[in-house]
């Protein structure tokens, strides 16, 4: 079975920290880029890291995060991790993990269920 399960969510005080994981089974990782999107109420889903497959392995980070946020794979754990520092109010919101891959024109897309973040003292 194909999935992307995310995990490490919770309420944590502001200027706190967290990782999360997203952990995928049912595909090779490695060839995927992992992204990392997050969604808080009344808002639309925006995107906040990703990292790119193997071949490749760069990282993005939306300015909001810059110098706060890191987006690392472990590819043998079949894991992505968002390790986040410094975290703000404005960081509340659920966290989803997408693995993403075009491969010989073929569009393969995958989601999380998702996990809370909460920053609030």
């Amino acid at each position: 079975q194909l999935q992307l399960v995310e995990s490490g969510g919770g309420l944590v005080q502001p200027g706190g920290s967290l990782r999360l994981s997203c952990a995928a089974s049912g595909f090779t990782l490695k060839y995927y880029s992992i992204g990392w999107f997050r969604q808080a109420p009344g808002k639309e889903r925006e995107g906040v890291s990703c990292i790119n497959s193997d071949s490749d392995a760069s990282t993005y980070y939306a300015d909001s995060v810059k110098g706060r946020f890191t987006i690392s794979r472990d590819n043998a754990k079949k894991t992505v991790y968002l390790q986040m520092n410094s975290l703000i109010p404005e960081d509340t919101a659920m966290y989803y993990c997408n693995a993403y891959r075009v491969h010989f024109g073929i569009k393969s897309d995958y989601w999380g269920q998702g996990t809370q973040i909460t920053v609030s003292a």
